[in-house]
């Protein structure tokens, strides 16, 4: 069926959220304006203009099903995400996660929603929130102007914390006597590994908890940091052997120099095609850029490492989402303004693509006049949709997808990983389920008015 073409929705962002959202809107037929301050306007991490701009790592996550992130993936796969293809298009080898080339993923997203014949585009800050019907995706780093109007409309209900963002090197610049290739318990060699012995761990751990950090201003001493996305540093400062538990983990590998297990690894992932840079995975970090050079310099394969890029940090925002959002992520007191991505509160990339989907979906629905969507709470994108409307509102806190918010199995499954294919199981027939139920929202793909 074609579906015919109706008044314009304004979407606010052009990130994963505001990206996924303008295509599935456009896609069934309806006119969006798409707005972004880009480049006429930065932020203090995105580095380009190019729509779905990824500022902090160029994984994805896990894309296995035995991971609630690869169940979260499969759902969005299933609803046709435009993410999701343009990711599987600009892939990099990375184990069981899909990594991205970060440049050419945000020229695929850019090239599509550009070429839309539904999709008008403007360049410019949002400083009022227009009469809906309006998506806002503005972002964790959405700017004060908006902020402050965001804040008004749900009663002064927001919160924020603190993103870093991890390092980029030159692979020409590793000593590559120093390094080797190889997945933990895997034969493939998707990552580059920097081993460390317990003399040259204990002195590089010692000397980044003392590194001097970027300051704060008084008024963010007080945000708190998101948990899974520590600073390296902050995650040393928690004992000397946390590391090794943590990110430089060495267990699953073996140094082929000696035959051995390394007693620490700093493990580097491919951030583009060419395979000329490379990422510090989960080094994270607000240290100053020249104590970066000082310190990630200790480990032996880095000694003389060029940065691509610098560690930095920023400061994320978001609402009390079972305060502020309705079951359909609309402010709650108005009939058609929604709010979509990680502003909502959930973490991730892909989450803030799936509540992208959602909040477009939503708007599509109420604007043909059809029935709300109820997701079902067996998939993840329900999940999380339960969780930004049921949370303890004292203790409201951004939330990656994960085993703990998905419903308990009737059955005991010992290990993760089946309980998680399981999980995986019940959610795919879920999702089906109600893609076929629901075709006046999901409409064959070959239908869909492009």
């Amino acid at each position: 069926m074609m579906i015919e073409k109706c008044d314009n929705v304004m979407i606010v962002g052009a990130g994963l959220a505001g990206s996924e959202a303008a295509w599935q809107l456009a896609s069934r037929g309806i006119r969006v304006t798409l707005v972004e301050q880009r480049p006429e306007r930065m932020t203090p991490a995105h580095k380009t203009g190019s729509f779905a701009e990824l500022v902090c790592s160029n994984s994805l996550g896990a894309d296995n099903i035995s991971s609630p992130a690869g169940i979260l993936k499969k759902e969005l796969r299933l609803m046709n995400s435009l993410i999701m293809e343009c990711a599987e298009s600009s892939r990099l080898p990375a184990g069981r996660a899909l990594a991205v080339d970060r440049e050419r993923f945000a020229e695929l997203v850019t090239e599509r929603i550009t070429s839309h014949p539904l999709i008008t585009l403007e360049h410019r800050e949002v400083t009022e929130i227009a009469e809906g019907p309006v998506i806002l995706a503005s972002g964790p780093l959405t700017s004060t102007a908006l902020a402050d109007k965001i804040r008004d409309m749900t009663g002064g209900k927001f919160l924020y914390f603190y993103d870093a963002v991890s390092p980029v090197l030159e692979l020409a610049s590793i000593d590559m006597n120093r390094a080797f290739w190889g997945s933990r318990y895997e034969e493939n060699s998707d990552y580059l590994n920097c081993p460390m012995n317990k003399d040259e761990y204990e002195y590089f751990q010692e000397q980044l908890v003392n590194a001097e950090r970027a300051p704060r201003h008084d008024f963010e001493k007080k945000v708190p940091y998101f948990e899974a996305c520590l600073p390296v540093e902050e995650i040393a400062s928690r004992g000397v052997d946390t590391l090794r538990f943590g990110p430089l983990k060495p267990v699953g590998l073996t140094d082929p120099a000696t035959g051995e297990r390394p007693y620490a690894v700093v493990q580097l992932r491919r951030d583009n095609k060419e395979g000329s840079l490379y990422n510090i995975v989960g080094f994270q970090t607000n240290l100053k850029w020249g104590e970066q050079d000082r310190v990630f310099r200790l480990i032996p394969a880095l000694s003389n490492a060029e940065f691509a890029r610098y560690g930095v940090m920023h400061r994320n925002v978001y609402v009390n989402a079972p305060e502020v959002l309705d079951e359909q992520l609309r402010i709650k007191g108005t009939e058609d303004i929604y709010l979509a991505g990680q502003i909502t509160g959930v973490e991730g990339y892909m989450e803030s693509t799936a509540m992208g989907m959602v909040a477009a979906l939503n708007s599509f629905s109420h604007i043909r006049g059809g029935a709300p969507l109820e997701w079902p709470r067996e998939t993840a994108i329900g999940s999380l949709l339960f969780y930004l409307s049921d949370a303890e509102v004292k203790t409201f806190r951004p939330m990656n997808v994960n085993l703990g918010i998905l419903p308990k199995l009737n059955e005991k499954i010992r290990d993760k990983r089946e309980r998680c294919a399981k999980v995986a199981q019940i959610s795919e027939e879920a999702i089906s389920r109600y893609i076929s139920e629901r075709k006046d929202i999901f409409p064959a793909k070959e239908d869909i008015s492009r």
